[in-house]
């Protein structure tokens, strides 16, 4: 089983999404999106390949996987780098990926 990490951008994707849903749903929305991020967090540590090669083709970063949370439309980037999951970015899926993901 592989140990998840996440990158600093990816922890603020979290945090603004976070924030995003407190003010415009309710906590208990807020509180039902980590639970959501958590268990897709832990299918990802048990079986990593279960993301989609897509972006690593288009954007040319050998080994990205995505997957998509069931419940929230969000998208999670993340390479497989040893035993450790790294947790690149948590992006909307109405955001434009290859700029937000490549840029500085």
């Amino acid at each position: 089983m592989k140990s998840a990490r996440f990158r600093s951008a990816a922890e603020g994707d979290v945090q603004q999404a976070l924030a995003y849903y407190v003010a415009e749903a309710s906590a208990s929305v807020a509180t039902q999106f980590i639970d959501e991020l958590e268990r897709t967090v832990r299918r990802l540590e048990a079986h990593p390949e279960l993301g989609s090669l897509r972006f690593a083709f288009e954007l040319d970063v050998p080994g990205l996987r995505t997957l998509r949370l069931e419940a929230f439309p969000y998208l999670v980037f993340y390479l497989v780098q040893g035993e450790a999951l790294d947790i690149v970015r948590l992006l909307h899926t109405s955001r434009d990926v290859p700029p937000t993901l490549l840029g500085p």
